[in-house]
């Protein structure tokens, strides 16, 4: 377990190093707002599409070479972005890169079923959450002062240069010290097709209104550093302070709320997480200063009040038996769908994309004039809240819990 958290601090810390500041190099290369749409569409996109290929090399070649596989892969797109100063190979490369957290995730949580007994799995599995909070709220802050010592370009290009020697050192660390354990052959849903169909009436309504919730964070998620930054003259060390506010009052709610969950009913905590993803674009749409942004971020680290919630309520309410498919294939239909809201939201940005997204005549001739005098920065947070409006709505009419006394008497 010390192995796997000193590895996710080190992964995480290069990851979290430029991942934030990439929109802005895209811009800076003359990527453009459909270059930052593109980029955060295929974050959720590729997601949800690697969690199952990373299942499966879990399985296939342990945790141990699974790992240094997707350590590899990792490394090779942070030397696409240093090697090609272009915003087309920054997006090769985040195809790479983007695929560390969905490829690695089964083989973390196989590595740490298999390393703690299993009265102390959930405290491990919450372990991992909250370690892996430190780079997401150190690597902003760090990659913020290169930017401001070296200028856009040069200061994500060394940021980047930094998260390849971490890369490597990970790599040494896991290589030295982890061992793959021999397991029995197991069964898993092959089929996504079959795993949806397993669903229950509740989970698909969790599912509805999960969806809804994310087209209200994707839509305006990459474009939170613009508004910050070119839109009210943050500077960047100052949005890296305020990526950290975010990630430390997630850590701050994260177990209290989980212990509380478990001693009771889920839904009211589930539609709290709801409520806060609900309110941040509408708190950013009016917060023009860093003190405004600062009360933003604090409902925005407010988000994780009931993820961990969200997530067992999933597992309570998948069939027994198949709940490892069941997650799966949740977060593949969750995924693919919300990666048409990041799409969007360059659209509702920005009129420009819409030139690049609809260049010809028939259809394109149509729905142009539409975006372009709809497109602005107020319509993409205010669509984003609307969503958010609806999922919530959606999940406190048909969402359901555990009847109390299926609750378990000895949390």
């Amino acid at each position: 377990m010390v192995v796997l958290l000193t590895m996710v601090v080190l992964v995480g810390l290069g990851e979290h190093l430029a991942e934030r500041f990439l929109p802005l190099y895209l811009v800076a290369l003359g990527g453009g707002a459909l270059s930052v749409g593109l980029l955060n569409g295929l974050d959720n996109l590729l997601s949800a599409l690697y969690s199952f290929p990373g299942g499966y090399l879990s399985d296939r070649l342990g945790h141990k070479r699974a790992l240094a596989v997707f350590n590899l892969v990792a490394i090779a797109g942070y030397s696409i972005v240093i090697l090609f100063p272009y915003w087309q190979a920054a997006i090769a490369g985040s195809l790479l890169f983007i695929s560390w957290s969905a490829l690695s995730l089964p083989a973390t949580m196989d590595l740490v079923s298999e390393s703690l007994p299993s009265a102390k799995r959930t405290m491990g599995v919450s372990m991992h959450s909250l370690v892996r909070r430190i780079p997401m709220a150190l690597g902003p802050v760090l990659g913020g002062v290169l930017i401001s010592l070296y200028g856009e370009r040069g200061g994500i290009r060394l940021a980047f240069a930094a998260a390849i020697g971490l890369g490597f050192a990970s790599l040494l660390l896991q290589q030295r010290f982890l061992s793959d354990v021999q397991r029995p052959e197991r069964n898993p849903i092959g089929n996504p097709l079959r795993a949806l169909s397993l669903m229950s009436p509740a989970l698909r309504n969790l599912l509805t209104s999960d969806i809804l919730i994310r087209f209200c964070e994707q839509i305006p998620y990459a474009f939170v550093v613009l508004w910050a930054v070119e839109l009210n003259g943050i500077s960047p060390i100052q949005f890296g302070i305020l990526s950290a506010i975010e990630m430390a009052t997630a850590v701050l709610v994260y177990i209290p709320v989980a212990y509380l969950a478990d001693r009771s009913t889920k839904k009211p905590y589930v539609a709290a997480t709801f409520g806060f993803f609900t309110l941040f674009p509408l708190l950013l749409m009016v917060s023009h200063t860093f003190w405004a942004l600062v009360l933003a971020f604090v409902v925005r680290g407010l988000k994780e009040f009931g993820e961990p919630t969200r997530k067992a309520l999933i597992m309570d309410l998948a069939p027994e038996g198949k709940k490892a498919g069941t997650f799966g294939v949740y977060y593949l239909v969750r995924d693919v769908l919300v990666s048409v809201a990041a799409f969007g939201g360059a659209l509702l940005w920005d009129a420009s994309a819409t030139a690049a997204i609809f260049p010809g005549p028939g259809l394109g001739q149509l729905l142009r004039p539409f975006f372009e005098r709809l497109a602005s920065p107020t319509t993409n947070l205010l669509a984003a809240s609307l969503f958010g409006l609806g999922g919530t709505a959606y999940f406190l009419l048909f969402g359901r819990d555990l009847e109390p006394d299926q609750l378990d008497p000895n949390c």
